[in-house]
């Protein structure tokens, strides 16, 4: 397979709409692995809701999270970078996926999960970062498992050292706009072509709008 021709390109960020198991590869090794891959527990679309919190817009299930990455993959993504953080690390337990613990606390005791786990390579007791989920609104919640940008933040200044950051399944961008912000840079790689859209053009504002 030829080098993919890339969906967005800038200084700071490349996007890249495609398959990562066969995109990676190409690639020589990252500084920093972070992502949010798919859990396999069909969160890939869910009905607008109402709530004394706000609530939440309704996503169409483009099926992506039907299930989680195979082991190899994994694998090849861990081999591909000097560190790494990997949300929903529970979900793949079997895995080597660092001895570096990390809590996301929602902030808010609502019937959803108080929290979320990434494991890191950082050799280093649990850390936890408070961040209410309704930040994601305010970042302009445009995905389904979309993470705080503030978290992304975050994750990524736990590792001072890094220039260069690799998201094999970027979803609407975080990972990308969280690099950008501060000084790095990061390649993006999304199988959906509308995800890819919207991390290009949040990228490619600094004040992007969603409706």
């Amino acid at each position: 397979m030829s080098f993919p021709r890339p969906y967005y390109e800038e200084p700071a960020v490349t996007i890249f709409h495609g398959d990562c198991r066969e995109i990676v590869p190409h690639f020589r090794k990252f500084d920093l692995l972070l992502t949010d891959p798919p859990y396999g527990i069909g969160r890939s679309g869910k009905p607008r809701s109402t709530s004394s919190h706000g609530g939440h817009r309704g996503y169409a299930d483009l099926g992506w999270d039907n299930c989680p990455p195979e082991p190899w993959v994994l694998r090849m993504l861990l081999g591909s970078c000097a560190d790494s953080v990997i949300w929903g690390a529970n979900y793949f337990a079997s895995m080597p996926t660092g001895p570096g613990w990390i809590l996301w606390d929602k902030g808010q005791r609502i019937d959803q999960a108080d929290g979320e786990l990434a494991a890191s390579t950082r050799n280093s007791p649990l850390r936890v970062k408070t961040i209410n989920r309704a930040a994601i609104a305010q970042d302009g919640a445009v995905h389904p498992t979309q993470k705080p940008l503030g978290l992304f933040k975050w994750c990524i200044s736990l590792f001072p050292d890094v220039k260069t950051i690799l998201d094999p399944y970027a979803g609407s961008g975080t990972t990308g706009r969280a690099a950008k912000d501060l000084g790095k840079k990061a390649v993006l790689i999304e199988r959906e072509e509308r995800y890819c859209e919207i991390a290009a053009k949040r990228l490619a504002q600094e004040v992007f709008q969603f409706e």
